[in-house]
């Protein structure tokens, strides 16, 4: 059995003690971060290391974005793609021979900005593009493959708080949610938070900080683990740890926990 998890953490060195004790709590055999908001050096290798994860892939860059996975298995760095094709550090895959040769994809997807068009607003143009990179990737997978991480987009109408409100926002617009759909068809991926947490049931990932989180429970689900089919058919649990949002000075995502029996 092996257990993953996925976190956007929001700045691992601000929240490098809530990390601690999420990982204290949970124990992942392996911890796949997004926007970790520090370049490679700066990375707190030595507290993960004294946490038990001493493997540790690493791409991060200075004050934005950044990803990083680490584990208590050994493993090592299998891929890097730019689909951004801007430089930004926004992916870093893994190989665990102990899992079986797993590949394990890390991914931090553009937010895309705050307007729907992408004449206006070039960054919603980066976001499409880099879901079509990713598409064409999908097509030529040929091992089991887990992809995790900050998708920034929330497919399904229970996949937040108001649909119809949330049409024309980024995140949850009909072009966003096609082009992840064939992003999904390209490698038949399994929705991993679906097939074990069916829809409509509630299933939120990110609440804003500009809202009350709990009270208003203004919730969307903007990050996901997807199996290769093969591999989905070996998750036997599946999990958010929502309670982490309640924390002092926490991320504004909630970390996802997926078993699989490899």
């Amino acid at each position: 059995m092996i257990s993953v998890a996925t976190w956007n953490i929001n700045s691992v060195r601000l929240r490098m003690p809530l990390v601690e004790q999420f990982l204290k709590e949970a124990a992942p055999d392996v911890l796949c971060l997004q926007e970790i908001k520090c370049q490679e050096h700066q990375f707190p290798a030595k507290a993960f290391a004294e946490l038990g994860y001493e493997y540790q892939a690493i791409h991060g860059q200075k004050g934005y974005h950044g990803v990083a996975t680490v584990s208590r298995l050994p493993m090592s760095e299998f891929s890097r793609h730019d689909w951004q094709d801007n430089g930004e550090a926004r992916h870093v895959g893994v190989e665990i021979p102990s899992a079986g040769g797993l590949v394990l994809e890390n991914v931090y997807i553009p937010a895309g900005g705050d307007v729907a068009d992408r004449e206006v607003n070039p960054k919603f143009g980066q976001k499409l593009d880099f879901l079509e990179r990713m598409t064409r990737w999908s097509e030529k997978i040929d091992r089991p493959t887990l992809l995790v991480g900050d998708f920034n987009v929330a497919p399904l109408e229970c996949d937040v708080y108001d649909h119809k409100a949330l049409l024309k926002v980024v995140s949850h617009t009909p072009l966003e949610v096609e082009t992840l759909g064939q992003l999904q068809a390209a490698h038949d991926w399994v929705d991993l938070g679906r097939k074990h947490i069916p829809a409509p049931e509630r299933n939120y990932s990110w609440w804003s900080y500009r809202t009350y989180w709990q009270g208003k429970d203004r919730g969307r689900r903007l990050d996901h683990m997807w199996a290769s089919p093969d591999l989905a058919a070996q998750s036997r649990a599946h999990r958010i740890a929502e309670h982490t949002r309640d924390w002092e000075k926490p991320s504004d995502h909630v970390p996802l926990i997926t078993e699989f029996d490899v």
